[in-house]
């Protein structure tokens, strides 16, 4: 499975897709805080489910698994960031910060024109102002 992964994401780097992948890293404590502010707060009182109170006794085993996975497809060009997600504001700075330094990474520009087509422009232009 973790092959294919890889195997996916480096075709799409091949052809030009960047990949950042980032894993929210929540404490125990954290996400026990926050499904007690689910079941507090009604309008958040929808997204607390029964099922992730069932999973939380398999946090080891949930974690082990993650740890797994994140060592076997983070690669040079389709990386992993574990980003620490108790504090949101701080995640979303994080996050942030990695996107745009990404997209700075590509040098990006507005593609050139050549210069017939310059002067076609300016005489519809011309046309245009008149």
């Amino acid at each position: 499975r973790y092959r294919s992964i890889i195997d996916l994401e480096s075709h799409l780097y091949r052809n030009g897709t960047r990949i950042i992948k980032f894993f929210l890293h929540l404490s125990e404590e954290e996400q026990r805080k926050r499904f007690l502010q689910r079941m507090d707060e009604p309008e958040k009182n929808w997204k607390f489910s029964l099922a992730d109170i069932k999973e939380r006794k398999y946090w080891k085993e949930y974690m082990q698994a993650y740890e797994a996975c994140l060592s076997a497809t983070s690669t040079e060009t389709a990386p992993w960031y574990v980003v620490p997600a108790d504090d949101k504001k701080n995640a979303r700075l994080i996050i942030s910060h990695v996107i745009v330094e990404t997209l700075k990474s590509l040098n990006m520009s507005y593609p050139t024109i050549t210069k017939a087509r310059q002067k076609e422009l300016q005489s519809i232009r011309k046309r245009l102002a008149k």
